[in-house]
């Protein structure tokens, strides 16, 4: 059987996760702690980073781009009928959200107001960009979920949750972002890839009193620019 070895809010490691689920490819996964990391996992991974997928021959497989392309390519495929071209696009539309798991990071965890707005706004030109390219949907290639949507729900999953506590919406002037989110939260993929003690451990580290949407000091990102007089004064 497939084994995962993976940190318990890693958005990389979602992904990989979220496409087992999708896929419905039996796995085993084991966690480990990131500031303390055991020798033989630094053994198995050349970057000393999750995820590590190590597959049915043993392999141990590591980069989130090579573990899911590795799935799409061992295992049925989400969307066979693609042709390279529409592939190679959902490739490139997946690196773009993965570009942004550590931008959307360290806006969570930002100490002040300032810090948050124009982490928001590195954030959302990704989510701009992909808000003009979505269609009638209800995921990025029509009916069919896909690698596209896969590499995307690590980060509407987060934006999701850090609404549900604070109310500060990262998708806000996103309509297409924000109903693509909603199809995807309805399908439950979110939490079978996750950890049980996903929510608690997110929100222990995202929202504790060190950060800004952890202080309680906002419900809203309009309420923060109204405050500070437009989204783009910092």
């Amino acid at each position: 059987m497939i084994k995962v070895i993976s940190s318990t809010i890693c958005p990389f490691v979602q992904r990989v996760t979220a496409l087992l689920e999708q896929k419905k490819i039996p796995y085993d996964i084991e966690y480990i702690s990131l500031r303390e990391k055991p020798d033989w996992f630094l053994c198995l991974s050349p970057n000393a980073q999750v995820p590590i997928l190590i597959t049915e021959s043993g392999a141990a497989l590591f980069e989130s781009d090579a573990i899911v392309e590795y799935l799409e390519e061992a295992y049925p495929a989400l969307q066979s009928s693609l042709d390279a071209e529409l592939r190679a696009m959902n490739r490139a539309w997946s690196y773009l959200a993965t570009k942004n798991y550590m931008v959307q990071c360290s806006a969570q965890r930002s100490k002040d107001e300032a810090t948050l707005l124009l982490r928001t706004e590195n954030l959302g030109r990704a989510f701009a960009t992909i808000d003009g390219a979505l269609e009638e949907g209800p995921y990025f290639r029509g009916s069919d979920i896909s690698m596209v949507d896969i590499a995307w729900l690590p980060l509407l999953h987060r934006a999701a949750l850090i609404e549900s506590h604070t109310g500060y919406d990262f998708l806000d002037g996103y309509p297409r972002v924000k109903k693509w989110q909603e199809h995807l939260m309805k399908t439950g993929l979110a939490e079978k890839s996750v950890a049980d003690d996903f929510e608690g451990a997110f929100t222990g580290f995202y929202l504790s009193d060190s950060t800004f949407l952890g202080s309680g000091n906002t419900s809203s990102r309009d309420q923060i620019a109204q405050r500070c007089g437009n989204s783009n004064c910092c």
